[in-house]
C-alpha cells in the first residue's frame, strides 16, 4: 500500500509518501505560505533533487492538490495517477480524553476532534482543514487520525490530575496530556527491538530534545508520566518555550511591564527557553555550542541549565517506575548533539551506568552510548514519526 502522511498546520503542510511493504519514502515535501502571498511547494521524490514549485495557495484544498500533481508529475512524481495512493494518515495534535489509539476518520470523529479544539486551539482547527481539504481532493480515499495524545492516556490519575480545584478538570478537562506520543510511542519500541527484548518486559525512558522537547516514562508498554501538559508549553526548558516555572510569575511580570495575558503567553512560548535564557543568542544548540566554545558564559550556563532539567525529569521518570532499564535519546537534539548529551549523563552515575564518549560521538544513527555492562542502557535512536502514522493507517485500513 501507499500511504500519504499528512501533517497539517495553520499556513503550512507536511506531507510523505510511505510505500508500507517497504517502509521506503517515495517522496516528501512541504507547502509553505498557504493562504499568503509568495506560496511555494518544496518537493522531494526518492533519489532525486528537491523541485520548488511556486505557485498560489488560497488555501489548503490547493495546497493538497499541488501535492497530489507533484507526486503524480511525469517528470518528478513517484505514482502515475491518483489511484495508486491507498489511504492517507493524518497528525491530529490533541485528542483529549476521546482518543487513546489511532481511529478511521467519520464524521463522528471530526466532531470529536472539533471539540478538543479549545485544548489545541492553534493545531486542532487546522489538523481539520487538512482532513477536509484531503476529502475533497480523495472522498473516497479512507483516512486515519494519529493522536499526539494518544500514547500518554495510560497515565493514571496520579500522574494527570494538577492541584487545581477538582472542579476545572470536571468542567474542563484541564489535566496533564503530554505530546509527541507517536515518537515516544516508536521510540520505546525500537529502543526494546534493538535490544532484543519486548517492551512490555521493560523499564524505558524516553528523551525527545528537538525545539519542541518532552521526556516521558514507559513502564512495560505503557506510558506513565510525560512532562508536557495540558500544552507542550509545560515540562523541559526548549528552544523558545519556558518549560516549568512558578506560575506566580505572570502575575509579577503583568505588575512590572504593564503586559496582558496573551502578551505574556506569547512571550512564554515565543521569546523564552534557551532562546530568551542566552540573551538571545539563538534556539539552535549549535550556535550556543559554538558561543560556548567562544567563552560566552551565558551560553555556557544557558546548555547547563537545559542538561539539568533534562536530569532532573529523568531521575523523577526514575522513581515513578522504581527503576529504569533503558534511556533513550532521540529527535533533533536527541539525536545529533553529542556535547548535551554528554551533559546529560554526567548525571548517570547514581543508575550504575555512564555515557562512554567515543560510543557517543554519533549523529543521527541507532547506537548504543554507554558502557558494555552497564546496569541501564543509554541509547540513541532516530525517531520517525511519519512511518509510526503509516504504520497505523495500515493497520486500521
Amino acid at each position: 500500500m501507499n500511504i500519504l502522511v499528512i501533517n497539517c498546520g495553520s499556513s503550512s503542510l507536511k506531507y510523505q509518501l510511505i510505500n508500507s511493504d517497504t517502509e521506503a519514502v517515495l517522496a516528501k515535501g512541504l507547502c509553505e505560505r498557504i493562504g499568503a502571498e509568495g506560496s511555494v511547494l518544496n518537493h522531494t521524490p526518492a533519489g532525486g533533487d528537491k523541485v520548488v514549485i511556486e505557485s498560489p495557495m488560497p488555501n489548503h484544498t490547493q495546497a493538497i492538490q499541488l501535492v497530489i500533481d507533484a507526486l503524480t508529475n511525469d517528470a518528478h512524481g513517484v505514482v502515475k495517477s491518483l489511484d495508486e495512493i491507498d489511504a492517507v494518515g493524518h497528525r491530529i495534535v490533541h485528542g483529549g480524553e476521546k482518543f487513546a489509539s489511532s481511529v478511521i476518520i467519520n464524521e463522528e470523529v471530526l466532531a470529536a476532534i472539533e471539540e478538543c479544539n479549545d485544548l489545541a486551539p492553534l493545531h486542532n482547527p487546522a489538523n481539520l482543514i487538512g482532513i477536509n481539504a484531503c476529502k475533497e481532493i480523495m472522498p473516497n480515499v479512507p483516512m486515519v487520525a494519529v493522536f499526539d495524545t494518544a500514547f500518554h492516556q495510560t497515565m493514571p490519575e496520579k500522574a494527570y490530575l494538577y492541584g487545581l480545584p477538582y472542579k476545572y478538570y470536571e468542567n474542563y478537562k484541564l489535566r496533564r496530556y503530554g505530546f509527541h506520543g507517536t515518537s515516544h510511542d516508536f521510540v520505546s519500541a525500537r529502543a526494546a527491538e534493538i535490544l532484543g527484548k519486548k517492551r512490555e518486559d521493560c523499564k524505558i525512558i524516553v528523551c525527545h530534545l528537538g525545539n519542541g522537547a518532552s521526556i516521558s516514562a514507559v513502564d512495560h508498554g505503557k506510558c506513565v508520566d510525560t512532562s508536557m501538559g495540558l500544552t507542550p508549553l509545560e515540562g523541559l526548558i526548549m528552544g523558545t518555550r519556558s518549560g516549568d516555572m512558578d506560575p506566580a510569575i505572570i502575575e509579577f511580570l503583568a505588575n512590572k511591564e504593564g503586559l496582558n495575558i496573551t502578551e505574556i503567553t506569547k512571550i512564554l512560548n515565543k521569546e523564552s527557553g534557551v532562546y530568551g535564557l542566552s540573551g538571545g543568542i539563538s534556539s539552535d544548540f549549535r550556535d550556543l555550542s559554538a558561543a560556548m566554545d567562544e567563552g560566552n558564559a551565558l551560553a555556557k550556563a544557558t546548555l547547563e541549565t537545559y542538561a539539568y532539567r533534562v536530569a532532573k525529569y529523568i531521575g523523577s521518570y526514575v522513581a515513578a517506575m522504581n527503576g529504569v532499564d533503558i534511556i533513550a535519546f532521540t529527535a533533533g537534539i536527541g539525536e545529533n548533539d553529542v556535547r548535551v548529551r554528554s551533559m546529560i549523563g554526567q548525571y548517570f552515575n547514581y543508575l550504575g551506568c555512564s555515557i562512554n564518549p567515543e560510543k557517543n560521538d554519533v549523529h543521527g544513527k541507532e547506537t548504543i552510548i554507554s558502557n558494555e555492562g552497564d546496569k541501564v542502557t543509554v541509547m540513541v535512536v532516530p525517531t520517525n514519526e511519519e512511518l509510526a502514522i503509516a504504520r497505523e493507517t495500515v493497520r486500521l485500513v
